[in-house]
Order: C-alpha cells, then sequence, then structure tokens
C-alpha cells in the first residue's frame, strides 16, 4: 500500500462528470438538440429507455452541486460544456446562447469562490445534432475541425478563470462506439439491423482523424491567444484499459497485450505526441487508416501540455491465428476475464466491461510515461459500478463496500506509480460525483458516490464511498 503523505500537498482530487449525463434542461434557455438527444429517444437505444432529457437537473443545481463538492472535500471538479448549448446550431457562423455561456460562467464562478479548481471538458460525445445533419459532423474532416476550433476559442473567450482545458474525452468512444459498433450516438455501423447507414470498416477511423486535428486546432489556438494572459493548461483525456496475456508463455498473447494498448491508446496518443500513427495499426488496417499529411502532422505532433488519464478496468489478452476482420477495431486478439490458468482479472459489476484490478491501474501509468516520455498526468476518471446497485432500497443504496475498496486500492495504486516510478500525476477525479445518465446503459448502471433519487426530485445522498475517498486523500497527501 502507499505511504501517508505520500501525495504533494498542492495535489488536487476531486470528481467528474458529463454535461448529458447529469444536466438535463434539454431544452431550457436556448439549448440546441446534441446527437446524444437524438439517439437515445430512439427505442432501444438505451438499457431502459432512459434519456438525458432531465437526468440529474444539474444544470438548475449548481450551487447544490458546489456545496456537496465541497462537504466532500474535493479540491477539484471536472465537469463538460454542452456544445448546442452554447452554440445551438453548432457551426461557426451560427449565433452563440448568451444564456449556455452564462451558466457555466456561473458554474466556474461558484467553484472557484469554493476553492475548487474547475477542469473543463469541450467535448464529451454530444455533438450538436445540427452538424450531423448539415455535414454529417467527424466524417467530413475540414468542417468539423473548423467548427470547433470555433466552438472551443468561444469557451476560451468567455471562461478565462479555467485554468485546466480539456479537449475531447475518450475519443477511441466517440470513433469506434459511434461509428464502428454503433452502440452511441450517432448509432452508425454496417449491421443494416441497427443502422440505415454506416461503415464499420472505414468511419471510425475517419471520425478518430477528424477529432485529433479538431483537437489540434482548439490546442493552437489556447496556445497562440490565450495560454499567454489566462496561464492555463490543455490537453487531451484518452481511455485506455490495462492488459496481461492470456497465456503469460505465449509470446503472441504477450504481444498481442501491446497491440492492443496501441489499438487503443496510442491510437490517439501518438499522433498527438509524435505526429502519426501507431506501425501496427498501419500494418493491420493499410490505406483504411487516413495519412496525416506533413501539415497535419506538424499541427497535431506536441499538443499536449498534460495527459488526461481515463482508466477502470484491465482484460487477458489472446491472440488470434485468423486474419483480422475488416471491422475489426481492437488489433486480431479477443479481451478476457479469466486467462489459461483460470485466474479472474476481478470481480464482476454492473458493467460487463468492467472488472478492478487495481495493479493494471500502476502498471498503465507506468507504460504510458514510458512510452510518451514523462508527461504531466491528471486522472481525469477512475470508478466503478456495483453489481444490482440498482435494486438496493432503503439505507443499502447508500452503502458501497466494493466502490469503497475500488477507490482505496485503485488511488494507493496511483501513489505508488508515482512514488515508485516516478510518474508526475498530479491530480486524481473518480468518476463519478452522482448516479447519473450511463449512456447506452441508461439509468440502470450507477457509478456515483452520491447517490440520485431519480423517483422523488433527483435528491442527492452520499454513500460511504464519498466518505472513503475523501478519507484516503487526507492520509496520503502530505500536510506540509
Amino acid at each position: 500500500m502507499a505511504t501517508t503523505g505520500s501525495l504533494p500537498k498542492d495535489f488536487l482530487w476531486g470528481y467528474a462528470t458529463a454535461s448529458y449525463q447529469i444536466e438535463g434542461a434539454a431544452t431550457q434557455d436556448g439549448r440546441g438538440p446534441s446527437i446524444w438527444d437524438t439517439f437515445s429517444h430512439i427505442p432501444g437505444k438505451t438499457a431502459d429507455g432512459g434519456t438525458g432529457d432531465v437526468a440529474c437537473d444539474a444544470y438548475n443545481r449548481t450551487k447544490e452541486d458546489v456545496a456537496l463538492l465541497k462537504s466532500y472535500g474535493a479540491r477539484a471538479y471536472r465537469f463538460s460544456i454542452s456544445w448546442s448549448r452554447v452554440i445551438p446550431l453548432g457551426g461557426r457562423n451560427d449565433p452563440v446562447n448568451p444564456l449556455g455561456i452564462k451558466h457555466y460562467q456561473n458554474m466556474v464562478d461558484e467553484l472557484l469562490a469554493n476553492g475548487i479548481q474547475p477542469f473543463v471538458t469541450l467535448f464529451h460525445w454530444d455533438l450538436p445534432q445540427a452538424l450531423h445533419d448539415r455535414y454529417l459532423g467527424l466524417l467530413n474532416k475540414e468542417e468539423f475541425q473548423l467548427d470547433f476550433e470555433n466552438y472551443a476559442r468561444v469557451c476560451f473567450a468567455n471562461l478565462p478563470k479555467v485554468k485546466h482545458w480539456i479537449t475531447l474525452n475518450e475519443p477511441w468512444c466517440s470513433s469506434v462506439l459511434g461509428y464502428n459498433t454503433g452502440l452511441f450516438a450517432p448509432g452508425r455501423c454496417s449491421d443494416r439491423t441497427k443502422s440505415a447507414e454506416g461503415d464499420s470498416t472505414r468511419e471510425h477511423l475517419i471520425a478518430a482523424h477528424s477529432l485529433l486535428l479538431g483537437h489540434a486546432r482548439a490546442v493552437r489556438c489556447y496556445r497562440s491567444e490565450f495560454k499567454a494572459k489566462d496561464g492555463g493548461m490543455i490537453g487531451v483525456t484518452l481511455n485506455g484499459d490495462w492488459t496481461e496475456p492470456w497465456d503469460p508463455e505465449d509470446p503472441l498473447d504477450v504481444e498481442a497485450c501491446e497491440r492492443k494498448l496501441e489499438f487503443a491508446i496510442s491510437w490517439f496518443g501518438d499522433p498527438v505526441y509524435f505526429g502519426k500513427y501507431p506501425d501496427s495499426m498501419r500494418k493491420q488496417l493499410g490505406e483504411r487508416l487516413p495519412e496525416f499529411t506533413p501539415e497535419e502532422s506538424q499541427l497535431v505532433k506536441g499538443t499536449n501540455d498534460f495527459y488526461g488519464m481515463n482508466h477502470y478496468t484491465a482484460n487477458y489478452i489472446k491472440h488470434l491465428d485468423t486474419p483480422p476482420a475488416d471491422d475489426d477495431h481492437l488489433g486480431n486478439l479477443e479481451c478476457h476475464f479469466y486467462n489459461k490458468a483460470g485466474d479472474c482479472i476481478g470481480p464482476e459489476t454492473q458493467s460487463v466491461w468492467l472488472r478492478p484490478h487495481p495493479e493494471g491501474f500502476r502498471k498503465l501509468l507506468i507504460w504510458l510515461n514510458n512510452r510518451y516520455n514523462g508527461p504531466i498526468f491528471f486522472v481525469t476518471e477512475n470508478g466503478t459500478s456495483v453489481k444490482d446497485e440498482h435494486l438496493k432500497v432503503g439505507d443499502d443504496r447508500f452503502d458501497d463496500p466494493l466502490r469503497c475498496e475500488y477507490f482505496r486500492t485503485y488511488i494507493a495504486a496511483m501513489a505508488r506509480a508515482r512514488n515508485e516510478s516516478g510518474v508526475d500525476v498530479r491530480g486524481y477525479l473518480a468518476w463519478s460525483l452522482m448516479d447519473n445518465f450511463e449512456w447506452a446503459e441508461g439509468y440502470v448502471t450507477r457509478f456515483g458516490v452520491t447517490y440520485t433519487d431519480y423517483e422523488n426530485g433527483q435528491k442527492r445522498t452520499p454513500k460511504r464511498s464519498a466518505f472513503v475517498v475523501k478519507e484516503t486523500f487526507e492520509e496520503l497527501i502530505a500536510k506540509e
């Protein structure tokens, strides 16, 4: 375990959320629809038919939620801006909504007045629907990057007090789940039983390329027009799971572990740090993987002041001997929770993709630190769902021992990576502040340290894990 006082006294910790998952107020004060408004209203696209129309009603509860954060001892809060709340039609020639701007200004001011640093994400998957209708959104590289740069500039200009900006949240999810598997908005894929449009062999690769160029333009804009006077940092948040070989004696499984990390993380990390896609992706995907022009490569390379890391779980990786399918997005391999010897990676949760494995967090931090030459890290999401938590009643709803153990062990693993391996991690934002709309899993799955009572006015009640997170950081952060 990590030792007392093993994190610096200025370590920033707190909680994370996303606009569509908590805000609600879907049409209030001039907000336009996003692709998630459209997608979640299609029958069968979310587990319980849930939408973000009301969610946690956070748009109308700024002071209440900031007070909650303060009561938990949080030093930082990551939230995302709803693009279609700020620019309802999304585009660079479309009008800006002053009421949307004012909401986020009020949020930043309220946080700072309570000693909490805002971490602001520009794009957490909720593309304005108008941009999808106008030019297919992420599938139009030229238009998207210009509109995203304009949106970013509007946010930078109106929120100068923000010192930590995140351009994109998990572009892998936007790309793969939105344009390859069709599980997330806008739900495009080759399976015509799921979507009337889409090409799972190419569209996710095009979407990813557009996102990277949009990110790069936003970073260039911030650095050239705002950084000197505002004094902030800007980076991108990438998701990634740790990998262990299904058969550690099989060099092909060991190799597949590395390839899985490259297809999941380095797809976006390598362009940002090195200006090119990983060789393993180029080898498998060939001409389907877009090429950066020399100008694009220069634009993208070096566009991270910090590495935003979202991490939840780990898998055993088994290589495949057959040729990769044309729509493969993993790297021609299988992910398992049990290895050849029958060992399980971690206990079951409500999320079919998530099993706690804290040692994987430590190992992945070290892997990223080595690959990208010692960047500054902020852990921008980390947390877990709990099996059947949505079925609990009475005071049991507020008792979440699995989540408590998850946070204790993962935070300790992070502290060990910092102290034993020199990983420069400066902040940790737990997912999530409160139970919320969990995308395709609707309201069945809960990730919050705060119980949200959807049946009774979205009332918030702390769970035991909220106090465990606070106690863990109080122990680990140096007093002097």
